[in-house]
């Protein structure tokens, strides 16, 4: 007879409660922000502890930053490291885009917390990591919020470059002796007297190291609340804003958020006379000429290299367009081009003597003394043309049109990740729109550099133009001038030699 036993089902322990944390990210700190972040600490804390088989697990915050960079993110970050510690098991975020805009670190993020067993619900989206079968979703969003932010840094980076432009930009971190006020930059006596005091110092002998070091022993604290070092007090030196003027566009921005010093990649806009000076124009000129001499002292003592001869690098070939060289010979320099020294054949041009494109500009210039109702004037009335207000609403109405683009790729994205089109026409409807977006955007690339231009233009040719009536003279070549009013030179044969100006025209001189 068959002999049956019953085998006892083993009783699960009570589950173990999900340990649930939040995170929130607003970009700046302004009172309606921390508002919001407010109100959304106050709903995660309310949402998690209202269910019963979750545990509150904290919810993490950053202040003040965007999204694009996790690496500054402290409060993301600390979340990240917790999760590792194993004290979270699950996340839930507003959007992707609070999480990151960046679909690389998006999707490492998620892929590392998913092989903790650790899982993202995003509640615009309605995304569970949990769940996904694939990344598919998360990458289109991630990307579509990426996309959102390039647009938003463009946008942003155009506004400061207009303010740039028409003198509106507020200095956000005013140096040492000033305070940011609505009018401006004003003047903070106490800290003014020890400006006053470093450059007087400087100029009567101090070396920047000395005078941190004298501050120190005062008890003098910097901007920061340090001790001064050095380098601080040659940066005070260098720093334009204490005589009165603003040099903007020192830094940038590129495509990937990272910030870099502008070494001329990028436009600059000089403002003279921007707010109250601390020191006097000749006392700054006076710290910069000791500061080049040093610089040159320190130059010849380690050996590096002077600069190069205002010629150097700025001659091109008519015939070939090679660069020249420049020769050193019994008779005096001369420039060579640098296809004609290797191959005579492929270049016909022969030397030209330094001193015959020296006198040159020096002729050219005086010419434009004597023409410059004639020549320079017309000038100013053809660059207005470049920057008028049209082209500044053809790029508003540019910017638009990009928004609503965006609009109609998360809808397509939407349709698409919901099973309502089919990967063919989703295809082939996204391609069509990321066409019109680049296309939208050369144009706007090629009107905003045609404006930016003619600011810079513009700003080159009046330099001229106070050159020309000031009606002085040239009787030897001057590299100054030759620095600030001429981009490159062009030689057309042993006689004729072009002057191309950073304002736009070419000017062609016959050689001696």
């Amino acid at each position: 007879m068959k002999k049956i036993t019953k085998i006892e089902a083993v009783k699960e322990n009570p589950k173990r409660k999900l340990r649930v944390a939040a995170y929130a990210r607003v970009s700046t700190e302004s009172d309606k922000q921390l508002v919001s972040l407010e109100a959304q600490k106050n709903h995660y804390e309310t949402y998690i502890k209202a269910r019963t088989d979750w545990e509150y697990a904290g919810l993490y915050f950053d202040e003040g930053v965007s999204g694009t960079k996790m690496a500054k993110r402290d409060g993301l970050l600390s979340m990240l490291e917790d999760c590792e510690r194993g004290l979270i098991d699950y996340i839930i975020v507003k959007s992707i885009s609070r999480f990151s805009r960046n679909t690389v670190e998006s999707i490492e993020t998620i892929r590392s917390l998913s092989q903790k067993g650790i899982y993202v619900f995003f509640e615009r989206e309605n995304i569970d990591t949990g769940k996904m079968e694939s990344e598919l979703l998360l990458s289109i969003l991630s990307s579509l919020a990426e996309s959102e932010s390039r647009s938003i840094s463009e946008n942003n980076q155009w506004g400061i470059q207009k303010r740039f432009q028409n003198g509106t930009y507020q200095v956000s971190s005013p140096p040492y002796g000033y305070r940011k006020k609505a009018s401006g930059l004003v003047i903070e006596d106490s800290e003014a007297e020890t400006v006053k005091w470093i450059f007087s110092e400087f100029l009567s002998g101090k070396s920047s190291r000395q005078i941190a070091i004298e501050l120190n022993e005062r008890g003098i604290l910097s901007k920061q609340g340090r001790a001064w070092k050095a380098a601080a007090i040659t940066g005070m030196l260098r720093n334009e804003k204490y005589q009165g003027d603003l040099l903007l566009g020192k830094t940038y921005t590129d495509a990937e958020f990272n910030r870099h010093k502008n070494y001329g990649e990028r436009d600059m806009y000089y403002i003279s006379d921007h707010h109250e000076p601390i020191i006097s124009r000749t006392t700054f000129e006076a710290a910069k000429r000791v500061l080049e001499f040093n610089r040159k002292e320190k130059n010849i003592r380690t050996g590096k290299a002077s600069p190069r001869n205002a010629l150097s690098g700025k001659i091109i070939c008519g015939e070939c367009k090679s660069k020249w060289k420049r020769q050193a010979r019994d008779t005096g320099a001369c420039y060579t081009c640098s296809l004609h020294i290797t191959n005579k054949e492929k270049c016909s041009q022969l030397p030209v003597r330094e001193d015959s494109i020296r006198s040159a500009f020096a002729t050219m210039m005086n010419k434009l003394i004597f023409a410059r109702n004639e020549i320079l004037l017309p000038l100013n009335g053809n660059l207005e043309i470049q920057v008028n207000e049209e082209n500044l609403s053809h790029i508003a109405e540019i910017d638009e049109s990009l928004e609503e683009l965006m609009k109609r790729r998360y809808s397509i994205d939407g349709f698409f990740c919901k099973g309502l089109l089919d990967p063919a026409v989703y295809q082939e409807k996204s391609d069509a729109l990321k066409n019109e977006e680049n296309n939208l955007k050369q144009e706007k690339e090629s009107l905003s550099n045609g404006i930016n231009s003619g600011y810079e233009k513009k700003k080159d040719l009046a330099a001229l133009l106070r050159f020309a009536a000031k009606g002085e003279l040239l009787t030897e070549f001057s590299e100054e001038l030759f620095t600030e009013h001429v981009d490159h030179i062009e030689i057309y044969n042993k006689a004729e030699i072009g002057f191309f100006m950073k304002c736009g025209p070419v000017f062609r001189e016959r050689m001696r």
